[in-house]
């Protein structure tokens, strides 16, 4: 798999080397080399998704997708206020 970024015209350095880094993390490079950077037995990565299979699914509503309820981040819940001190 060859990445190949293209200069667009009047980019600079800095911003196609953002690209190249944002593109890389799309196609899981970074994951991936993060991943085999240390070895890891074959028993502890048996016993690491063991682990993970044994943990109740998560719902998707419960990690803030689509359809979850409750307040939005910095709303008021409406609840009883605190007196001011004077």
């Amino acid at each position: 798999m060859a990445i190949r970024i293209k200069a667009r015209a009047g980019e600079t350095a800095e911003q196609m080397l953002r690209r190249f880094k944002k593109l890389c993390e799309k196609e899981g490079l970074t994951k991936e080399l993060k991943k085999r950077s240390h070895y890891e037995k074959p028993s502890e990565r048996k016993r690491r998704e063991a682990i993970r299979a044994a943990r109740p699914p998560m719902a998707f509503a419960s990690r803030g997708g689509p359809g979850a309820r409750g307040p939005k981040s910095g709303a008021r819940t409406g609840g009883a206020r605190r007196p001011r001190p004077e």
